[in-house]
């Protein structure tokens, strides 16, 4: 059993009490334990959260710059496409003229005004631009311009490029007079631009044409239209209202005659007069009636409270009782007495003379006390009432009073009305013939509320097509279209393709970027040559795991990858040759019980094997072959079983790997691929560190999420990744092995360091060996 397995309870309980004080994340303890149970280096590398409204432009920029080649690409289909639509378009002119439209009419019969109203309609407004944009207003600008017996305005117009092989896109009109008419009127529609000036009441009419003289006389008679059209409704208006007012007058004239006759014999028969005040002398009365008795009323409440105050109280503290001056001196007196009996008590008996007269003159003034509220008392009920019985014949003064009233509000009812009748007929009267006045002179003023601010320009150089516009707009729409696809194929793309991309999205440590071998070049041959690219990756990565624990280089090593295919095998005797080569003595074994195929790369048998070990059919010994280097030892699978897993989750593994490291100082185990196998858990779990596989442009996120999974489920030490395959120069990352050696004249590399300083590494690496090894 290992290290790592041996402390699996203390780990587990300490990873616990981690999560729980909340420190770390449970997968990145699970997935960064060493060899020896503790947090390794990488513990902090989760893969980044960020909220939905984060902004990482670093990855903004990392997918512009993948994606580059397709944006441009993209932005130059629009653009070529935007240059031959501005090409292929006929120039037109645009004639524009700014009108000014007013809520109302000058005033001109009132006060002498001639200035309009300030007022603001917004509905009002939107009616006006709606009227420039009728079609009643397109066919009087066509017949004031005679545009229908104009033959070049008929013209189909089309684009400039299709004009030049006959074609068209548009149909001539009509022969008859009627047809071009209308044809006219609709190409006017189709041209012409109405556009409101915010925060006023000026309008701009735009009209666009291939002929610059024909823009500007269409513009103008849009003005000139408008305006008449204006004047026409209001000319039509005002004859109308003419003839309605002058029959409306006739009638409320007769009507006002008759009223004032009913009202006069009205007035005669109930003999009502007129007067100039507008209330009788009945109705005078009972105002004042009715003010009186809120008078009385209130006298009457207010003698009524102090009457109820003293009616049933027998003591003198009532403010009516205290401020009578008869009682005032009483009570003084009385005090005086009770004061000098008090004091003669204190030498004198009760049946003393002296004695019995103080108490008979306090019992005198106690009577005197008693007489003079029971006046008080009395005087107080004689007000309220008094009080009460005003109150009484007031109503009844108000109750004949408001029989009065009823009595000539009834006779004035009809009279009212009658006059009302005629007031109101009167005041109809003289408006109608005040506004068929105005009308009148409305009519011959000619009054108008639209204005031409800025009069139509002959136009000196075409308005549209601008090639300038369209080629920015094309481009603007070639980028837009272009990032648009970069982030929707950067979202659909499930292959990791650098290492940055690794790292980020699966949070592993990156231990090595393997580069890409492209033919004629071999594995075998840039591995034997010490200076390629390649053996110096690998010579990265191996240093790299030298440090990937806080104890070191893991003494038990797996490499697996998500998927075959992936450059596992290759990865793992790659690291155990460079680590025999530094003199530790190494041990890697084929632990691919389906497809085994590092006993082919090394040119070895496979007829003993793992599998004959862990069948207890052979001793360890006996499966581990030599190689031709002095200190790689090599383990191949041996015969395929039929159940691979079940082999490997028993004794016989750890037993192996623990007996082994008793003689080698490091064992690489070259595993399958995790997929859905049982194999890679269960190596990874016996294993003191895994590495895992993968190959840039090929492998996808999902397996490697699959992987991961299982892995962590595992409990398996998983210190980095790997990205093999990959091609720094294509891909536009930083990556690449350019720093080279110098050769002296006698040819032999120099790195700059002494002769034996490669020997001292190999010799502190080395692990001490004792005489049975």
């Amino acid at each position: 059993m290992t290290d790592a397995q041996q402390n699996s309870p203390s780990n587990e309980n300490e990873d616990r009490a981690l999560v729980d004080r909340g420190e770390v994340d449970a997968r990145a303890v699970t997935a960064t334990r060493d060899p020896y149970g503790r947090i390794g280096a990488y513990a902090g590398n989760a893969p980044e959260t960020h909220d939905g409204l984060g902004l990482d432009l670093r990855e903004y920029w990392r997918i512009l710059n993948k994606r580059k080649t397709l944006i441009a690409s993209i932005a130059a289909a629009f653009l070529a496409i935007g240059l031959i639509w501005t090409l292929m378009q006929t120039p037109l002119y645009t004639a524009t003229v700014r009108l000014q439209i007013e809520r109302n009419v000058a005033k001109i019969v009132e006060s002498g005004n001639v200035t309009p109203t300030e007022t603001f309609d917004l509905d009002f407004l939107k009616t006006q631009y709606e009227l420039l944009q009728s079609r009643s207003l397109a066919e009087r600008v066509a017949s004031m311009t005679r545009l229908a017996d104009d033959p070049e305005f008929n013209k189909p117009v089309g684009s400039s490029i299709l004009s030049i092989f006959g074609g068209s896109d548009k149909t001539a009109p009509g022969s008859q007079q009627s047809g071009r008419e209308i044809a006219a009127a609709k190409m006017i529609l189709d041209r012409r631009v109405v556009r409101p000036v915010p925060g006023s009441r000026l309008v701009d009419v735009s009209y666009s044409d291939p002929d610059p003289a024909r823009a500007l006389r269409i513009a103008a008679a849009y003005g000139e239209g408008f305006i008449a059209s204006n004047l026409d409704k209001r000319f039509q208006a005002n004859a109308y209202a003419k003839t309605f007012l002058e029959d409306q007058i006739k009638q409320l004239k007769l009507r006002l005659e008759d009223a004032e006759k009913v009202l006069l014999e009205f007035a005669e028969k109930e003999q009502i007069v007129a007067t100039a005040d507008k209330t009788s002398i009945a109705e005078s009365n009972l105002a004042a009636a009715n003010a009186a008795l809120g008078n009385i009323i209130s006298e009457r409440i207010k003698n009524e409270q102090l009457w109820k105050q003293v009616q049933n109280e027998t003591a003198i503290n009532l403010p009516q009782l205290l401020t009578n001056s008869v009682i005032d001196g009483l009570r003084v007196r009385r005090n005086q007495l009770v004061t000098e009996y008090q004091e003669k008590s204190e030498t004198f008996r009760a049946d003393y003379p002296a004695m019995v007269q103080i108490s008979n003159k306090i019992k005198e003034t106690d009577r005197q006390l008693a007489t003079e509220v029971k006046t008080i008392r009395s005087s107080l009920k004689a007000a309220y009432e008094s009080s009460l019985s005003q109150e009484n014949e007031m109503k009844q003064r108000i109750e004949t009073l408001r029989a009065d009233a009823l009595d000539l509000q009834k006779r004035s009812i009809q009279y009212n009305i009658l006059k009302r009748e005629v007031d109101t007929t009167r005041s109809l009267y003289e408006g109608l013939l005040q506004r068929f006045k105005e009308v009148d002179v409305a009519g011959g003023a000619g009054a108008n509320n639209v204005f031409i601010v800025d009069k139509a320009e002959l136009p000196r150089q075409p308005s549209s097509p601008v090639m300038s516009r369209a080629l920015a707009l094309s481009l603007a729409l070639g980028l837009a279209a272009g990032l648009a696809a970069a982030f929707v194929l950067e979202r659909l793309d499930d292959i990791v393709h650098s290492p940055e991309e690794a790292e980020r999205v699966f949070g592993l440590a990156m231990l090595g970027v393997i580069p890409k071998i492209t033919p004629p070049q071999t594995i075998e041959s840039e591995l034997a040559d010490p200076r390629s690219a390649l053996a110096e990756a690998y010579r990265s990565l191996c240093t790299a795991l030298q440090f990937s624990t806080t104890a070191g280089l893991p003494k038990t090593l797996l490499a697996t990858s998500a998927a075959p295919g992936e450059g596992k095998s290759t990865t793992s005797l790659a690291m155990a040759r460079h680590f025999s080569v530094l003199g530790l003595k190494v041990l890697i074994i084929d632990a691919d019980l389906r497809n085994a195929s590092l006993h082919k790369r090394l040119g070895l048998e496979n007829g003993v094997g793992l599998s004959n070990y862990l069948t207890e059919n052979c001793s360890a010994l006996e499966a581990i072959q030599r190689t031709e280097l002095a200190n790689f030892f090599f383990m191949a699978s041996g015969p395929l079983p039929p159940n691979a897993a079940d082999l490997l989750s028993g004794p016989r593994l750890l037993s192996l790997l623990s007996t082994s490291l008793e003689v080698f100082d490091l064992i690489v185990i070259d595993g399958p691929p995790v997929m859905g196998l049982a194999d890679a858990p269960i190596l990874s779990n016996a294993a003191a560190a895994t590495v895992l596989v993968m190959s840039a442009g090929e492998t996808k996120m999902g397996a490697v999420r699959n992987a991961l999974k299982r892995l962590e489920m595992a409990r398996t030490p998983i210190i980095g990744a790997v990205v093999n395959k990959f091609d720094a120069k294509t891909a536009g990352y930083g990556y690449g092995y350019g720093y080279g050696y110098t050769y002296g004249e006698s040819g032999e590399r120099s790195s700059g360091d002494k002769p034996d300083d490669a020997g001292k590494e190999r010799q502190q690496l080395r692990k001490p060996q004792d005489a049975s090894s």
